[in-house]
């Protein structure tokens, strides 16, 4: 199973990071967001990625373009320029897709089909750590039956919400602020999905298509009790590195 990540948007909420990078680069105890959450899936045996890109995708091209030599120890024999890394390396098999800069994330992931194939899939923002248990998340996806699973997270926020009745989503509100279930990202998605993906126009898969789900039934809601947060600011992202920094790893299941 493949797992898709959104890594495209601006990130303007953060502009102290990414006025330089993009928001999935930014740091978390020497690491980007995007290694926390890639390594949350490779625990539980997900190593293929396709990270779609927009804003400064370069940037995530090189880091991890550069990944192997910053991050391990090597052998180079000058005389033929051989160069041989010592220890592990990581298995990911990633796909840089650009999908333009100022695409939004139903055009994102549209573009993506003909890499993911005719199967399930997972997706999740370049912006969210959980501690979720993926394996318990796709055994859910598949006993509902439905064409999408989402993570409901119970908070107070400035997210999407929705309400659920028998783990089924029966409507979906995007950025209302009030107590309620809210869109934690972490979805397992079935190709069945991409037939609410509009060909001829760029929508938020938040909006348009997450109601029509909704409105036929096809949206299931995983509810994660666990630990959740969104890095959406600069003070989010000062947080969760005081949370590393004290040994508070919750969200390191690995």
């Amino acid at each position: 199973m493949k797992a898709v990540i959104l890594c495209g948007g601006k990130g303007t909420r953060m502009s102290e990071i990414t006025n330089e990078l993009p928001k999935p680069l930014a740091m978390i105890g020497g690491k980007p967001i995007l290694w926390h959450i890639m390594k949350l899936y490779q625990y539980y045996g997900v190593n293929e990625f396709i990270l779609l890109l927009g804003y400064k995708g370069e940037k995530i091209k090189e880091y991890f373009l550069d990944y192997d030599w910053k991050h391990h120890s090597m052998t180079l024999d000058s005389s033929t320029g051989e160069v041989r890394m010592l220890g592990e390396p990581e298995t990911w098999k990633i796909t840089f897709l650009e999908t333009g800069e100022d695409t939004l994330t139903a055009g994102r992931i549209l573009q993506a089909k003909e890499y993911i194939g005719d199967e399930t899939f997972m997706l999740t923002y370049g912006d969210g750590l959980a501690n979720i248990n993926l394996f318990h998340l796709i055994s859910y996806h598949q006993t509902k039956g439905a064409a999408a699973t989402v993570t409901g997270i119970d908070r107070t926020t400035q997210f999407g919400t929705l309400t659920v009745d028998g783990g089924m989503a029966k409507t979906f509100s995007e950025k209302t602020s009030s107590d309620g279930i809210i869109n934690g990202g972490f979805f397992v998605l079935s190709p069945k999905v991409f037939d609410y993906l509009p060909e001829d126009r760029d929508v938020m898969f938040e909006d348009e298509p997450l109601r029509n789900l909704v409105k036929d039934g096809e949206l299931a809601v995983y509810r994660h009790h666990g630990f959740w947060t969104a890095i959406d600011t600069y003070k989010n992202l000062l947080e969760v590195n005081k949370m590393w920094d004290q040994g508070q790893h919750v969200w390191k299941v690995w």
